[in-house]
């Protein structure tokens, strides 16, 4: 039975060391996923970001989740937490010079949604076009709403 496209533990394989389900960053990934594809799951982590996390903290990427040690997903939770310390460019992370701290960020989850709640009420805030735009619901991106 294949999940998701993924081939299931094979007999060969010891099957205590497999996890079908990995708790990362506070959230529950596919383990029979290679790494990238499962950290994918993460708000605010795409396949690019898992890649270049992975490779950071010495992980292979043909691995699948499910068979890391605990060693090695805490290091890609390291590296996650804090890319830029790990050789990450700022090009990659999803918060480019945040208006509050002027820093390069990377969020994930409940902090993501958060500022981009925070990004919007701010606009609608100043009265900016697009803050009037959000606030009468309306499109904001110069779509046609005819």
């Amino acid at each position: 039975m294949l999940i998701n496209g993924a081939d299931p533990p094979q007999p060969w394989m010891p099957a205590k060391e497999y996890r079908h389900v990995v708790r990362f960053m506070g959230t529950d990934l596919d383990g029979s996923l290679k790494v990238p594809y499962a950290l994918k799951a993460v708000k605010g982590m795409g396949v690019n970001l898992g890649y270049a996390i992975a490779r950071a903290a010495g992980i292979d990427v043909e691995k699948r989740l499910g068979f890391l040690s605990d060693q090695e997903l805490q290091r890609l939770e390291e590296v996650a937490r804090n890319p830029q310390a790990y050789g990450i460019p700022a090009w990659m992370l999803n918060r480019r010079k945040d208006p509050v701290t002027g820093k390069d960020l990377q969020l994930y989850g409940s902090d993501l949604v958060f500022a981009i709640k925070e990004d919007i009420q701010r606009e609608m805030r100043i009265k900016s076009w697009r803050g009037v735009r959000h606030s009468l619901g309306l499109k904001v991106r110069g779509q046609r709403t005819r």
